[in-house]
């Protein structure tokens, strides 16, 4: 079965051809990162807008790349939620014309599901249950993986996402759009036990966590060193600041793993890329004997591919949406009625 996937949730058209869920037949990705770089983040009505410019000649792309034309696809699936409204609508009002023009079955996907499954691109021999830990821009999340469709969220963050502690820690420090790629290659170059940072954790929510504290911690250091006119080594600074997100997550996520009895990991999401996470997750998963799963670089952030493999599973759980769908802001990845959830 060959799933067409439509991605448009924030600042990236994205469409692919996935056959049975694992086997990428064309992945396209047209990025906005240039265009929002001057303004130091993701400006949604221009998002909005160059989806709207986009999305044509990105699907047509991916019907090319993979040697097929739209009669050929067996299901349109496409994200409807989270992110950012604007930017959703366009990919979702676009699915539903092609799937009205073509009498094709329309699939909703959660974006943060559509994450998790990009593991199954790369490696078709993970399968449910096991834990997942998804970290990006807009979500940090422990969740069960029960099966392809069923997911329970035992963790989650109180306040800010990692991947925006990461965007907004590496502002302060002086670093440019996108921050957290940025801060992760300048990091490289620091000391990460060069200054003590905050771990913040989350009384009676074990599994919780909270990285305002942790981001507004860095940005104090900085001011009151500007204050005093002394130089912060921002390569210590961002050396440090990613040991310790990644040892929170670390610290958590198999915290979870342990207590609810899982030997099989896997991590998805945008903050999935980071070289400190990869490396310690990796060292410590091999240390108590438990296999561990990531996506490659290339699928790590949005992308088109994640989401019709999503969509093939939804599909095959009977998943179907009617011309009525519409895009949400928010959404929980559990949530099983979609007609409900909007």
């Amino acid at each position: 079965m060959r799933i067409l996937g439509i991605e448009s949730s924030c600042d990236e058209t994205a469409a692919a051809v996935v056959e049975n869920g694992t086997v990428i037949l064309s992945s396209v990705v047209n990025s906005q990162i240039a265009e929002h770089q001057k303004y130091g983040g993701v400006v949604p009505e221009i998002a909005s807008r160059r989806h709207t410019e986009n999305i044509i000649p990105v699907v047509q792309e991916a019907l090319e790349q993979a040697g097929m034309t739209l009669e050929q696809v067996d299901a349109i699936a496409v994200t409807a939620a989270p992110g950012l409204i604007g930017a959703l609508l366009v990919g979702v009002n676009f699915a539903k014309g092609l799937a009205l023009a073509k009498n094709k079955p329309l699939v909703p996907v959660h974006h943060i599901r559509g994450h998790i499954a990009a593991n199954y691109l790369a490696h078709p021999q993970l399968k449910p249950p096991y834990l997942g830990l998804v970290v990006s821009g807009g979500h940090s999340h422990i969740v069960e993986v029960l099966d392809y469709t069923r997911f329970h969220v035992v963790g989650r963050t109180r306040d800010d996402a990692a991947g925006e502690a990461f965007d907004k820690a590496a502002r302060a420090m002086g670093f440019p759009y996108p921050g957290g790629v940025i801060l992760d290659r300048e990091s490289q170059k620091g000391n990460p036990k060069a200054f003590h940072l905050p771990h913040p954790k989350v009384d009676g929510s074990p599994y919780d966590f909270s990285f305002s504290g942790l981001k507004t911690a860095v940005i104090n250091l900085l001011h009151n060193a500007q204050q005093k006119g002394e130089t912060v080594n921002v390569q210590d600074l961002a050396a440090s600041f990613q040991a310790t997100v990644a040892q929170i997550l670390c610290d958590r996520f198999l915290l979870a793993a342990k207590d609810l009895g899982y030997d099989t990991l896997a991590v998805a999401g945008g903050v999935s890329a980071n070289s400190g996470l990869r490396e310690l997750l990796t060292k410590r998963c091999a240390q108590q004997g438990k296999a561990l799963y990531f996506p490659p670089l290339s699928l790590c952030g949005d992308n088109g591919a994640m989401i019709a493999s999503q969509g093939y599973y939804e599909y095959m759980a009977g998943i179907r949406a009617g011309m009525d769908l519409n895009a949400a802001a928010s959404m929980p990845m559990d949530a099983l009625d979609w007609e409900r959830a909007f």
